[in-house]
């Protein structure tokens, strides 16, 4: 099957690229995503400013993360680890953690298992602790 003729609207095919697709949210100034919730496990594309940093929070459920393009200094814990495309990172669930870019701005796959209930729905904010 070639990308001319693979389905580009259905209940369970999506591109990264798409921006129509999704549900979604703004997570704090500069820093937005688009989720894909499935039964146990939630995507979601996340797009931060340059020069941006998010809210230091933590929820229950464990948050896996890829950086896609871009720079970011991955902030979990009390430690700061600098990260470049293609890095990938795992946050236990209640593990205080956000991020913070340079000049280059950051996209970023997360994956969260279980699904986070706030995030079904678009709205703002992280909708955590």
């Amino acid at each position: 099957m070639t990308a001319e003729t693979r389905a580009t609207s259905s209940a369970w095919s999506f591109n990264l690229g798409d921006d129509t697709q999704g549900i979604h949210r703004t997570l704090a100034e500069g820093i937005t995503t688009r989720i894909f919730p499935g039964q146990n496990v939630m995507l979601s594309v996340v797009q931060v400013a340059p020069h941006t940093e998010g809210t230091t929070h933590s929820h229950p459920e464990e948050q896996w993360g890829v950086l896609l393009a871009g720079e970011c200094v991955r902030i979990q814990g009390g430690e700061e680890i600098a990260m470049k495309t293609g890095d990938f990172w795992c946050t236990p669930g209640g593990v205080p953690h956000t991020v913070r870019t340079g000049a280059a701005g950051a996209t970023i796959l997360d994956i969260f298992s279980p699904p986070r209930e706030e995030y079904r729905k678009s709205g703002s904010g992280f909708g955590a602790t």
